[in-house]
């Protein structure tokens, strides 16, 4: 097993469970899904048998062949080579690094929209979004850079919101339901069309993914290879219930014209609230979703942070990248880079487009740059003679990658989105060359694959 010093074992089947939950579901989907139609309905079960299924047992078989806090770099290291390990680290990296300022504007915009009606003109103004989306990244970074005994509440927190949510909009449904009925149609054959393909099948997929995140945290769990199993199916049913339950039920309470993309659960909410006499209703639900983002920003931060860390032990990266806090025993270098590369992409993309546009451009380059290491963990997948885990996983990496470029109603510039997609993934390889040669020419020598 590769070294980890000064990592400490502090998370056992619940913390991980929670911690999975944390980082697989994110509410930011389900109105996204629902704004497609009741179709992708269908879609949610899709992903859970062609996706999530293979995903929890390719990463169960690859956490016990390849134990300790570099998880997906280490499994494709072993199986094909130093550069390919750090290729498919490096893209995975700056995906979650394009994840968090996509991540913090929808969450940001829910809880302005929720508040009422003297904030919700906030949802829509860059500098507070900016503003705040900065603060929330570093709040939950900071929770975790100080150790994962406190970090750890960030995520179980989180989790539980989300489980919370679940249950407030599966009861608001039901009540809605025999009070007046659905406001759609149900019918969940999916209907192709652009945003169909874009909204549905891309973001769906994307938002099953983030097992392979646990097993990040493989050198800080107690008795990591049966905990992770355990984990990794709990957390992936929980995550295909949570999503069918929550599209059907912001279905029931709206049709999918009036749900807007960002603050479609808070518009649910109003629905329920003034059908129901519960004003406090929607900012109830706002500060739900608000600690189920934190969660997800305190378990992916910290998670993803053990890649660098990994890496640098191996130097590949410059040395501090390798270092654990002597007092918080947490990468502190590591954390603080994904902090500062995220705020980064935040700001920079925000130049030359609309607010929409911008958003639109990020989730693209994250679902692109989070799907191109799946073609790797599922090719290790099918190394360790796990061939139908496989092959499910690549048939749906593949389409999530060719529809992840298809650019939805609400993009107006067409031209200037297709560039910045395709030279921001130019970048991303380009970026991960330079790095690796910058190792080799300073005569650090291939990692032993252990």
């Amino acid at each position: 097993m590769p070294s980890e010093p000064g990592l400490r074992r502090e998370l056992g089947l619940r913390d991980i469970t929670l911690f999975a939950i944390a980082c697989i579901v994110g509410v930011r989907w389900v109105p996204m899904a629902a704004h497609a139609g009741p179709g992708t309905i269908t879609l949610w079960l899709a992903a859970a048998v062609l996706f999530v299924a293979p995903l929890a047992v390719a990463v169960g078989t690859l956490s016990a062949k390849y134990p300790g806090a570099g998880g997906l770099y280490y499994w494709t290291r072993g199986d094909f080579g130093p550069w390919h390990g750090f290729l498919c680290f490096w893209i995975y990296w700056l995906g979650l690094a394009f994840w968090f300022p996509t991540a913090s504007m929808f969450y940001m915009s829910i809880a302005a929209y929720g508040l009422g009606p003297n904030y919700a003109h906030l949802a829509d103004n860059r500098t507070f979004l900016v503003t705040a989306s900065l603060a929330a990244i570093w709040i939950a970074l900071g929770t975790n850079l100080v150790g994962m005994k406190i970090g750890k509440w960030t995520e179980n927190i989180g989790a539980a919101a989300t489980w919370a949510i679940g249950i407030v909009f599966a009861i608001l449904a039901g009540v809605v339901w025999v009070k007046r009925g659905p406001a759609t149609h149900l019918d969940i054959v999916p209907k192709w069309s652009f945003d169909t393909l874009n909204l549905g099948v891309a973001t769906i997929a994307y938002a099953m993914t983030g097992l392979e995140l646990a097993a990040l945290m493989g050198a800080e769990i107690r008795d990591p290879e049966r905990t992770l199993r355990r984990a990794g199916w709990i957390a992936s049913g929980f995550a295909a219930v949570f999503y069918t339950g929550m599209t059907l039920a912001l279905l029931v309470l709206l049709s999918p014209a009036k749900i807007d993309e960002r603050y479609g659960l808070a518009q649910g909410g109003e629905t329920a609230a003034a059908l129901l006499n519960v004003p406090w209703l929607t900012p109830v639900i706002a500060v739900m979703v608000l600690f189920t983002g934190l969660g997800q920003f305190g378990g992916i931060g910290s998670s993803v942070s053990r890649l660098p860390f990994a890496v640098g032990v191996d130097k590949l990266l410059p040395t501090p990248f390798s270092k654990i806090h002597p007092r918080w025993h947490t990468p502190h270098v590591s954390i603080i880079a994904l902090g500062l590369v995220a705020s980064f992409l935040l700001v920079v993309f925000q130049l030359g487009d609309t607010l929409r546009a911008a958003y639109d451009t990020l989730v693209s380059l994250m679902v692109i740059a989070g799907f191109i290491p799946y073609i790797y963990i599922f090719g290790s997948a099918w190394v360790a003679g796990k061939r139908w885990s496989a092959s499910g996983g690549w048939l749906v990496t593949i389409l999530a990658l060719i529809c992840s470029v298809i650019p939805t109603g609400q993009v107006t510039h067409v031209v200037l989105y297709e560039f910045k997609l395709a030279a921001a993934t130019a970048a991303m390889v380009v970026s991960a060359w330079l790095l690796y040669r910058r190792a080799q020419l300073l005569g650090v020598k291939h990692p032993i694959i252990q």
